[in-house]
């Protein structure tokens, strides 16, 4: 009884629901009462399903559906049912609208500050001051009423509030966008996912979402369940309902002890057929998401918390803010275009950089404001001596905010807010082409990471070979066949026993179909082993249909399902006789250990000891796995009516068997997985194939793939000494061992899901070379969770793979294709690059713009580049900057270098040189043209000029010249390793092209119409020609700079290093709180345990009175363990840990049925 524990519940039968309420909509039961039936467990259930009901099929029957049938595929009944019983939907959380999102960009600290500057230089413009005695008050703009330019004084004001409107228009736009498109992706996941049902006695795939009570449904090894249902048949079934209950342990179902399936919990083993009995909101995960409003988070589904705490709790809830208080709200608002997840390792290192510009940008800015008020107070007060009358005050709080104003304009071009913009145009770009690269990203950050993969550790079997299995060889009757026999040359008892133990001992939801087109291949559908295996019975002119029609599934005596830990499967039958047969099929080593008996070429049994073992393993089953082929062994066993044995005891079962057949079977290597491994091997990333195969088998088509090389040093291992040679005398995994084994190894073969987990995770805490190595795996089977969790990037297959492996997943490959894989790392080292490209431009622009700002303010009291300008230039260096660089295409030239690592930083040498020798030219043009321009170019001087004064031809010569110099720049900064030729490729890139010459078109606008609010004046032609002039000169200046070797330059420095692990001083933990990084959560983990622990009891006292109150679960005192189970996680992080309704999936469930 131990896996029925979660039968503790008392129920309070409500019997007035039972018989006498009146049955909606001619069905036998209303949406009530099977909710309270779904709530029962164990033998409650049974008892609630034997009165109500009678049985199950009594139940099917109220619900109008045939067990073996199931429903009519009729679609006005399946609308009624939908009307009746809900649809198997969970409607998501609503998007943010536009309105929100911009009201959240205006949650910027620079726009705010610059915000309130324009409002009071507004207010201040519109009031005149008194009398004449303006005169008195300093130069103010000396016969500026003339020409009514006062009254133009609000220009700048409005001119500052219009620009910070455009920017928050482009940052929201930028947002929703993302958002839609991150909403498009769910829902697009959501729409592949299937389920199988019978329908007209059909087995069906339906999407999730049309799923209706009354169906039946097939559920099998692997299956996530997408409503609640009641057990007709099932085999050896277990589940997994940690994601409801927060028990570990997988709980055994059974149509007679424990049938009830609930939505959202995980098929561990076995196969079965269920009546779906509610669905969507209805169903146990929709119950929980109702209470939980409308889904939970839809951020949470983006958020890693789940993959980073080893599958924790991926629903820290929503409503518990008050643990950590209000500011974390607002600073959750603030950061949400970072999404808040552990910080990939490109947002750490940005985020780090964008503190420290930001931090410079801060005191510039300052020193700015205050030189400019001393000099001004000292000049006015002190050198002219002049009063500070009452009358004069506005002119003064007028020169002062002008200052302000500038003071600010320095910080806005210094913060780089186009760093996090860049970010998510670059990979929400990369996403979106990565869909027709066959890559379905779950997680954004994971395309970035894929770019500094150093391993990858992948499946065989689908991902480096076509899995599309045949059977090639065989061994049978004490011959060997190297091809399919013809059936005459076979003992019609062998045939026989043959065609019956592959036809019955397969799960039934595997068959070949006719192909889909004349010409083509037959279909495999299911199973692929199996099917390879059901393709050599046609081979051999037989059917498996027939004999599965006489023996259908619920005939099925006991299965021992297939699972990594058997290696085998079993299925008994009982014969005409009352006795029973057994047939087995399995990895031939384990299997052929099980035989004591061997069929001779006619057909009878011969004794096979030991050495006789020895004797095939060595003629047939190894030359067959030196030729790549994986050998099963294929056993029967009968039992006469008297020796019923104990089914449970399965040692004693599957044992004594009798040999039929080995059959060899091969699954050829995809043909252009090759060429993608040397790509691999070429851009420093070691692949790693890890099997459940044979060693032989595993070594030959590892070499077919070119992952072992003939004269490399490396090792390949089975699993057993790859354990025996990491583990130390107690048997416990020792680091140490471990390093001295991973670096060399290339092939891990009859490998368990916990040998993988155990080589992901030690590969990654490895701390042997320079750097951290980043590990990315392939796999599709339910036991490839906890690697795939572990793993940086964890790829599933979307064609093969279990709707577990995809959840654990954070790139689903769509063409379950090892070549993909390669387009990713492709990809992902593009994110980098872009980003890079995009610092390298920006940075230069900062520099040269603050210190223009800066000293031009110090020596004319006024900065040559205005508040308005400047916004502009910020516009253009941000937002349009980072869509032009952060869209260039990959080139398979990024396949040439090694992966920069964890800790190599943003900005390399090569990059520090050219943006300082860039800041270098420009400045020095920018200087020329403040102090010796207006003689150069005979105009007026801009300098000194009074408040209010018209805009000079100087000073607009200075702002068309830098931004001049920018555009050029732009093009220099898209190549950032020193290359030559900056113009390759810029034609592929039509993003790049429109913005450079829209950012150039609307440049001319504001020069020759701008005006005031600009404080542009127009320019001659001439003026023109030497101002692009100039810009041109960047390129070749760029051209300079590259011919400097960066060796010689040891002064650099770089910049951007990753966090560190002692580098956080308190302050930057008090800045970053939301940047949980290694080093932070050695220093914070005490209180993070303690928030945690509060955050996890509070969590379930609402849960637990929320049940109370819906009257749904009358145990408030449910399950201790659950509790005692979060005590024990409070105090050991690194053990996964369950909230009541817990563990990584409910989010995914809702994702999996909305």
């Amino acid at each position: 009884m131990g896996d029925m524990a979660n039968s503790s519940i008392e129920f309070h039968p409500k019997p007035q629901q039972q018989r006498e309420a009146p049955h909606a909509g001619g069905f036998g039961c209303t949406l009530a009462e099977l909710r309270s039936l779904m709530e029962l467990r164990g033998a409650e259930a049974l008892q609630k399903v034997q009165e109500a009901y009678g049985d199950v099929s009594g139940l099917c029957r109220r619900l109008k559906t045939s067990p073996t049938e199931g429903l009519a595929d009729n679609a006005n009944d399946l609308e009624k049912r939908r009307q009746i019983y809900g649809q198997n939907f969970i409607p998501p959380k609503q998007p943010k609208t536009f309105l929100q999102l911009v009201w959240e960009a205006l949650q910027d600290v620079t726009l705010i500050i610059l915000e309130v500057a324009a409002i009071v230089s507004l207010g201040l413009s519109f009031y005149a001051p008194p009398g004449e005695e303006s005169e008195a008050c300093g130069n103010v703009s000396a016969g500026a009423e003339d020409e009514g330019e006062a009254e133009a004084g609000w220009i700048e004001g409005a001119a500052i509030l219009l620009s910070v409107i455009c920017v928050v228009l482009v940052t929201a736009f930028n947002d929703w966008s993302k958002e839609k498109q991150f909403r498009g992706l769910q829902s697009r996941i959501e729409q592949e996912q299937k389920f199988s049902v019978i329908r007209n006695g059909q087995l069906l795939q339906v999407p999730v979402a049309a799923l209706v009570v009354g169906d039946i449904a097939q559920v099998k090894y692997g299956d996530l369940l997408p409503a609640d249902g009641v057990l007709i048949q099932g085999n050896d079934l277990k589940i997994d309902e940690s994601s409801l209950t927060g028990e570990s342990d997988h709980v055994r179902k059974s149509a007679d002890k424990d049938p009830m399936l609930l939505s959202g919990t995980h098929v561990m083993e076995g196969s079965g057929r269920m009546v779906v009995t509610a669905v969507g909101v209805n169903s146990q995960t929709g119950i929980i998401f109702t209470l939980l409003g409308a889904g939970g988070e839809e951020e949470e589904k983006k958020d890693k918390k789940a993959k980073k705490q080893d599958g924790a709790v991926a629903m820290e809830m929503q409503p518990l803010k008050s643990a950590e208080g209000g500011e974390m709200e607002e600073r959750e608002k603030k950061k949400a275009s970072v999404p808040k997840k552990e910080k990939s390792v490109l947002q750490g290192k940005l985020t780090k950089l964008a503190v420290q510009i930001g931090k410079a940008g801060l005191v510039m800015s300052a020193i700015t404001v205050i030189i400019l008020v001393l000099y001004f107070v000292i000049e006015t007060f002190v050198v002219k001596g002049q009063v500070w009358l009452a009358e004069c005050t506005p002119v003064y709080v007028q020169y002062f905010v002008k200052f302000f104003i500038i003071g600010v304009t320095v910080l806005v071009v210094a913060v780089p807010e186009g760093l996090p913009l860049a970010v998510t145009i670059s990979l929400a770009y990369s996403v979106k082409k990565m869909m027709k690269d066959n890559n379905l990203v779950r997680h954004l950050d994971a395309c970035e990471t894929m770019g500094n993969a150093t391993a990858i550790c992948s499946d065989k079997t689908g991902t480096l070979t076509t899995n599309r299995m045949t059977v090639v060889q065989s061994y049978l009757g004490d011959t060997h066949y190297k091809e399919i026999p013809a059936p005459s040359a076979l003992t019609p008892k062998i045939l026989d026993l043959l065609v019956h133990a592959i036809s019955i001992n397969s799960a039934y939801t595997s068959k070949i179909l006719p192909p889909e087109k004349e010409g083509a291949l037959p279909r495999q559908v299911g199973n692929k082993t199996e099917c390879a295996l059901l393709g050599f019975v046609l081979d051999l002119k037989r059917d498996f249909q027939p004999v599965r029609e006489r023996i259908p599934e619920d005939k099925l005596y006991k299965v021992y399902t297939f699972n990594s830990v058997r290696k085998s499967m079993s299925t008994v039958i009982r014969m005409p006789d009352g006795g029973f047969r057994l047939f087995s099929k399995g990895a031939s080593e384990i299997l052929l250990k099980k035989c004591t008996n061997i069929l001779n070429s006619n057909g009878e049994l011969r004794s096979f000891r030991p050495r006789d073992r020895d004797d095939m393993v060595k003629k047939i089953i190894e030359p067959m796995a030196c030729d790549g082929l994986r050998t099963i062994c294929i056993a029967y066993r009968d039992f006469s009516a008297a020796q019923e044995p104990d089914w449970e005891n399965e040692n004693e079962v599957v044992g004594d068997l009798t040999c039929i057949a080995i059959v060899g079977i091969e699954d050829p290597v995809r043909p252009e997985v090759p060429e993608a491994i040397r790509k691999c091997q070429r851009a420093g990333i070691t692949v790693r194939m890890v099997t459940g195969d044979n060693i032989n088998t595993a070594r030959a088509i590892a070499a077919k793939c070119g992952i072992i090389q003939p004269g490399e040093d490396f090792l390949c291992l089975e699993g057993k000494e790859f354990n025996r040679r990491i583990r130390n005398e107690k048997g416990e995994i020792e680091q140490e061992r471990l390093d001295k084994v991973w670096p060399k190894l290339r092939v891990l073969a009859r490998s368990s899901p916990t040998d993988k987990h155990t080589l992901v995770k030690g590969i990654i805490d490895s701390t042997t070379g320079e750097q951290r190595q980043v590990v990315a795996v392939t796999g599709d089977g339910t036991n490839d969770g906890p690697a795939l969790k572990k793993a940086d990037v964890g790829f599933a297959m979307g064609i093969a793979g279990t709707d577990v492996a995809k959840e654990a997943s954070d790139i689903i490959l769509t063409d379950d294709n090892f070549t993909s894989i390669v387009k990713a790392v492709m990809w992902g080292r593009n994110v980098y690059d872009s980003i890079s490209k995009f610092l390298q431009f920006q940075l230069t622009v900062n520099v040269v713009a603050v210190i223009v700002a800066f000293t031009g303010a110090c020596i004319t009291q006024d900065s040559p580049l205005k508040a308005v300008q400047m916004l502009w230039v910020n516009l253009i260096m941000d937002t349009f900057a980072s869509l032009a660089l952060a869209t260039e295409p990959p080139t398979d030239s990024l396949l040439l270098r090694k992966p920069y690592g964890r800790d190599k930083p943003l900005i390399s040498r090569t990059m520090m040189k050219n943006i300082l020798g860039h800041a270098v030219y420009q400045l020095t043009i920018i200087f020329t043209l403040l102090f010796v321009g207006e003689l150069f170019f005979d105009i007026d001087s801009g300098r000194n000029a009074p408040l209010h004064s018209p805009p000079s031809e100087h000073y607009t010569i200075i702002f068309n010249t830098f931004v001049m110099m920018q555009l050029f720049n732009e093009i220099n900064a898209r190549k950032i390793h020193g290359e030559r030729n900056v113009f390759h490729g810029i034609f592929g890139n039509p993003i790049f092209c429109t913005i450079v010459l829209g950012t150039f078109a609307i440049q001319i606008v504001i020069v020759q119409f701008g005006g005031k609010p600009f404080s542009c004046s127009p320019l001659s032609t001439e003026q023109w020609l030497w101002c692009l002039f100039v810009g041109v000169g960047e390129l070749v200046w760029g051209q300079v700079i590259a011919t400097i070797p960066t060796s010689q330059l040891k002064c650099l420095k770089e910049a951007g290093h990753g966090p560190g692990k002692d580098e956080m001083t308190d302050e930057e933990l008090a800045e970053g709180e939301e940047e949980i990084d290694h080093a932070e959560r050695e220093l914070r983990r005490g209180q993070i345990l303690w928030f945690r622990g509060l955050n996890r009891i509070q969590t379930q006292m609402e849960v637990v009175s929320t049940f109370k109150r819906s009257g749904s679960f009358q145990g408030a005192v449910r399950r201790r363990s659950s509790v005692l189970s979060q005590l024990h996680d409070v105090t050991n992080l690194s053990t996964p840990t369950h909230v009541i309704l817990s563990a990584a999936n409910p989010t995914s469930a809702a994702g999996s049925e909305s």
